[in-house]
């Protein structure tokens, strides 16, 4: 351990026994983070219920949970560089279960969305670690199976998660969702601390730029902020609060470039298969996340299923995402991350087109289909992605290219969710009032319908009850409401799924400026 803590690298082989172990211990970890994630998409149309959250605190409750994780991790693989990984590690296990339990005990959307947020910072202090780990552990010839055995249990937690979700949800409650990382946090932690070895970077303890790390933390804040906000209002406010967001983000390179211990060292991205490898799992992450945000309010709000015939629907994604993940290891130790990123993509814009053909009342074999091309899709980004950033980083700053790879994916799960959400909000808000209209809605009805339209964002029909208007009502108008309102919904799923195929087919074109081998690690670079 002494070699390791002096160095960053294990200079001393450790046994196969303990490689496994460690390996267990920070897949737990993974899986506490994943499974939470999935576990909320399926519960939100229940939460929303539950609380009274609207449209944008549904979206809240997802984004301030990924914003917060965004902007900390790589501050949390720093403070495992300096502090030892292992041991931020271990805190922010613990810190995600009790966050958790907070969040189960939520009264309201906003407290929901507190613990949310306390959830994000744990975790950016776990995740970001357990690739350091992985990195000091395992032999660089061996490196890119334990990521795809990572990658693996992130997945199965993913794929499992829609079930288990819906389980708890339906038998049990909402809350029930957030108590069950409780378990597997102890499980995580205890596992660490037997088996997994300390390690840092080499040399003394640098300054910490707190400076840098606020400014990166509110240029990422100023643009999600922005874009959730965004609907209903002129195009000005969202370009002003992404032009904001920019002049901070190049002030974080500035100070990057000034300041001797910078938390993001900007010679990182000298390795183009680095910089590419951080692009492709931004906008994966955006495909998975806004996939599964919007699919899962038209499956419950639209389709009618409940929570667990919903975890039951995404089945097929989530298994070929644990399927896709063991794959793109072993294609990505053959050919390296170039050609399984480029498929991958790929494969990712076949199953937004073929999205776009969902009807209100598509069956599910239309369905399907097209949730297995996006999971396996999915499953090669997120590991020939994370080999590209993680595999071609120095040792000495392991720590940070693993909490710049987390960055990568939970940044694009917050544009993701929020510019699905709102791009789906924007057009149900323009187009329902011709769809009413359309649908022979009466006048007074149809005005009263509108001013509930933040229901109609999510896919619900705001019908009589809702509207006080009970005595007006019959069969034939709360059917005219709920086609109308389907409509509506469904013009902006369509749009969103012609924007997720334009940006993965351009993605699989960057994937090919990847060098066809990922060069191998520098060892030294501010």
């Amino acid at each position: 351990m002494g070699a390791i803590e002096a160095t960053g690298i294990n200079r001393t082989r450790p046994s196969r026994r303990k490689q496994r172990m460690t390996l267990v211990a920070v897949a737990l970890g993974v899986v506490m983070v994943s499974l939470d994630g999935t576990v909320v998409h399926i519960a939100n149309p229940t939460i929303a219920r539950s609380l009274g959250s609207s449209m944008t605190g549904l979206q809240w409750v997802t984004n301030g949970y990924l914003l917060a994780l965004a902007v900390t991790l790589i501050v949390g693989g720093k403070l495992g560089d300096r502090f030892g990984r292992r041991r931020i590690f271990v805190i922010g296990v613990a810190g995600f279960a009790l966050a958790s339990l907070g969040c189960a005990l939520s009264p309201s959307t906003a407290a929901l969305i507190a613990f949310r947020v306390l959830q994000g910072l744990a975790g950016a202090m776990l995740v970001p670690n357990t690739l350091a780990i992985l990195k000091s552990t395992f032999p660089a010839s061996e490196l890119h199976r334990a990521i795809g055995m990572w990658g693996a249990a992130s997945a199965s937690a993913a794929a499992a998660g829609p079930i288990i979700g819906g389980l708890l949800v339906e038998y049990l409650s909402w809350p029930a969702i957030f108590v069950l990382n409780v378990p597997i946090g102890l499980a995580a932690a205890a596992s660490a601390l037997r088996w997994a070895g300390e390690s840092r970077a080499p040399g003394r303890a640098d300054r910490f730029d707190i400076v840098g790390a606020g400014v990166l933390a509110g240029a990422m804040f100023v643009l999600v902020w922005s874009l959730t906000g965004a609907t209903g209002r002129e195009w000005w406010y969202w370009a002003a609060g992404v032009l904001a967001a920019l002049v901070l983000l190049a002030g974080f390179v500035i100070r990057q470039r000034r300041f001797p211990a910078p938390i993001l060292p900007l010679s990182l991205f000298r390795s183009r298969a680095l910089s590419v490898g951080v692009v492709l799992l931004v906008t994966g992450n955006i495909a998975l996340y806004g996939v599964l945000f919007s699919i899962g309010l038209y499956m419950q709000n639209v389709n009618g299923c409940t929570p667990l015939e919903t975890g039951v629907r995404l089945l097929p994604l989530m298994g070929m995402f644990m399927v896709g993940s063991p794959l793109g290891g072993r294609l990505t130790g053959r050919l390296g991350s170039r050609w399984p990123l480029a498929l991958g993509m790929a494969l990712l814009a076949a199953s937004f087109v073929g999205l776009v053909g969902l009807a209100a009342g598509s069956p599910y074999g239309r369905q399907w289909p097209w949730l297995v091309l996006l999971g396996l899709g999915m499953g090669m980004v997120v590991v020939a992605g994370t080999e590209a950033v993680v595999g071609t980083a120095p040792v000495q700053h392991g720590g940070v290219a693993g909490g710049l790879q987390t960055t990568a994916n939970q940044l694009g799960g917050v544009l993701g969710t929020t510019v699905f959400g709102t791009v789906i909000a924007t057009l149900v808000a323009r187009t329902l009032p011709a769809e009413l209209r359309t649908a022979g809605v009466p006048d007074a009805i149809a005005e009263q319908v509108a001013i509930h339209k933040g229901l109609a964002e999510q896919g619900i029909a705001p019908l009589g009850a809702r509207l006080n208007l009970t005595g007006q009502f019959d069969d034939v108008a709360a059917a005219a409401i709920t086609r109308a309102t389907e409509r509506a919904f469904m013009s902006g799923l369509h749009t969103v799924m012609w924007i997720g195929a334009g940006i993965a087919l351009l993605s699989a074109l960057l994937a090919l400026l990847i060098p066809a081998r990922n060069a191998p690690p520098h060892a030294s670079g501010r």
